[in-house]
């Protein structure tokens, strides 16, 4: 017969037998229960690249934009005029075009006042310069000499091809042409109460009176000058400091007596409206010049080396 010690002793085994036997299974649950979270976390894993999407996380203080974010920006900006539907994109243009005319308005005044453009007459001019460009830029009408940039951002990032940008282009600058047509005629017929002929016809001779060579650099230069503006506006989330922006830009045009494209064009129709002299044959190369040099002031000397120098930084 077995005594108690020797059933004790047995008891003792077979608890230590089954408390290994649990010990284990509760291993072996473990194991897969962390087998088991590591590949649902890696589902997880899987279906999150699937989904991912870059975030441009911008720094941003109150008044100024790191460079980084204003190309981007930029990029953005030209891209979403890009794929805007073209009606849209021509009637904010033929506004645009409308708008500058305030511009032309505003100098053919003074300039009627002071008599002439030359010597301090010239400081006031560039001083009403620009009043037309702070509304039709505020206003988030489309004004080529602002995409002559714009446009070119997303070609060199690869987001659009030349086809797209070439298309903004030619939507903007024929919505400018057609509205600056708009409001000569109108300022035209209002003649009897701006009484600003004068100041209208020498502003016009002024813009007619350079050879091309002269008239393309000083086009590229104004074409430079209000890229630069574009790029500023979107280097600060303060109005007053875009009107600023803008004002500098076109204040610099206006002293400098540099070739608007589009303000050029304004010029030029109410002249040809106003003066028998002044012939379509005499403005249409006057104004397709223009528009080349705009085209490549904002394109290489602002798109080519912001882009340039801000994505190398970035490498």
């Amino acid at each position: 017969m077995m005594t108690n010690k020797t059933i004790l002793n047995k008891k003792n085994i077979t608890h230590q037998r089954d408390t290994y036997h649990i010990d284990k299974i509760k291993e072996r649950i473990d194991k897969h229960n962390i087998e088991q979270g590591n590949s649902e976390r890696g589902k997880e894993r899987k279906i999150e690249a699937e989904h991912y999407k870059e975030v441009i996380v911008k720094r941003i203080d109150g008044t100024f934009r790191h460079a980084d974010d204003i190309l981007q920006l930029a990029i953005h900006e030209g891209k979403s005029q890009i794929e805007r539907p073209i009606l849209g994109l021509l009637l904010s243009s033929v506004a645009a075009g409308m708008i500058i005319g305030f511009t032309v308005l505003a100098v053919a005044v003074i300039t009627s006042i002071v008599g002439s453009t030359e010597g301090i007459n010239r400081v006031f001019m560039a001083l009403v310069y620009p009043l037309g460009f702070v509304l039709c830029i505020l206003s988030r009408t489309q004004l080529f000499t602002e995409h002559t940039a714009t446009a070119v951002y997303p070609l060199l990032d690869g987001t659009t091809d030349i086809a797209g940008a070439l298309k903004l282009w030619i939507i903007v600058i024929l919505g400018n042409l057609t509205g600056g047509f708009t409001i000569s005629v109108l300022l035209n017929a209002a003649e009897p109460v701006i009484h600003a002929k004068e100041g209208y016809l020498l502003v016009a001779e002024h813009v007619l009176q350079y050879d091309s060579t002269s008239l393309l650099i000083s086009a590229v230069l104004a074409g430079w000058l209000m890229a630069i503006g574009a790029w500023t506006i979107l280097s600060t989330h303060s109005t007053s400091s875009q009107i600023l922006c803008i004002y500098i830009a076109t204040f610099l045009i206006g002293i400098g007596g540099l070739h608007h494209s589009i303000a050029g064009s304004v010029e030029l129709f109410i002249g040809y409206l106003m003066s028998p002299e002044i012939t379509l044959m005499t403005i249409t190369p006057v104004i397709l010049l223009a528009l080349l040099g705009n085209a490549i002031g904002g394109s290489i000397f602002v798109a080519l080396l912001n882009y340039g120098h801000i994505r190398g930084l970035n490498k």
